[in-house]
């Protein structure tokens, strides 16, 4: 084997250990989810096998995902109240991550066992608005947004960074493959195609707004520290793409700017590290 390659190699090896690093809890026993073409709820062929696939796509459509979910009052009180949240960020996204994996690439009932756990919580997530609405995480409207918001955020994070040019088809067929699972937790409705979620988020729009706690969480969410110094650089600028990211109104809403004249940088870095992290794990078991 030539130096060239040996580097290579250990290059690879060292980008596939810390991402697994990150999105598996070694404490718990977590080991990476194992892709099963024949028996999972999609197959290879799908749109959703496709996009949620590429870890720094995923990554910054996630953060997006969550800054357009707290927007949402009830989506809000309900991980305030009754999660570990604010004291392990990093454990809630490293769920939500594993979560959309299993149910992507596991086994058909691997999958259905990860959606009656979710759907078991929900049923004790319960509570009281400030102004005396009542909320519940299993209110099929409240998980309409949070899956529209995942949808879309994956979706538009995966054509800046990875296929500028997804047809319109596609798209449509993302939405319609990924309706599954939202189905199986029970949100209603349920969009179907691009413009199905364009009109769902344009609906729900009234009902958001912002107050201290939106902005405590969404600070948590943009400042919480790097798992540990490799990552960090990688993770400030997934951060920053994941704001360019949103909607200029729910930008408006935070209070956040965008990259403004950074833009050009950010998006040609966060780029250059979504072919790196391509090029390692499609490459991963491959003989150079």
């Amino acid at each position: 084997m030539s130096p060239a390659t040996q580097a290579a190699r250990s290059l690879k090896s060292a980008l596939i250990g810390q991402v697994r690093a990150v999105f598996n809890d070694k404490a718990k026993g977590e080991k990476p989810v194992q892709r099963n073409p024949e028996r999972s709820m999609f197959g290879p062929r799908s749109v959703v096998w496709r996009v949620h696939g590429d870890v720094t796509t995923m990554m910054v459509g996630g953060v997006t995902a969550l800054l357009l979910q707290m927007l949402h009052p009830a989506v809000l009180a309900g991980v305030w109240d009754h999660s570990s949240f604010r004291g392990d960020m990093l454990g809630r996204l490293r769920r939500t991550a594993r979560f959309i994996a299993m149910t992507t690439y596991g086994a058909a009932e691997e999958a259905e066992v990860s959606i009656a756990k979710v759907r078991d919580v929900h049923t004790r997530v319960r509570g009281v608005l400030a102004d005396g609405t009542p909320y519940a995480a299993d209110d099929p409207r409240l998980l309409a947004w949070v899956h529209v918001t995942e949808a879309v955020s994956f979706l538009d994070a995966w054509r800046r960074y990875a296929e500028p040019g997804m047809s319109a088809s596609d798209q449509d067929r993302y939405f319609a493959e990924f309706a599954r699972v939202a189905e199986a937790l029970g949100a209603d409705p349920i969009p179907r195609s691009r413009a199905e979620a364009d009109a769902l988020i344009a609906e729900m729009r009234p009902e958001l707004l912002v107050d201290a706690r939106t902005r405590e969480v969404a600070r948590m969410v943009l400042d919480q520290p790097a798992p540990n110094l490799a990552v960090k650089p990688f993770q400030m600028l997934a951060f920053q793409a994941a704001v360019d990211l949103l909607p200029d109104w729910a930008r408006r809403m935070h209070g956040l700017s965008g990259p403004g004249l950074a833009t050009p940088a950010v998006r040609l870095g966060t780029g250059g590290i979504a072919s790196t992290m391509r090029w390692a794990f499609r490459s991963s078991s491959s003989r150079d």
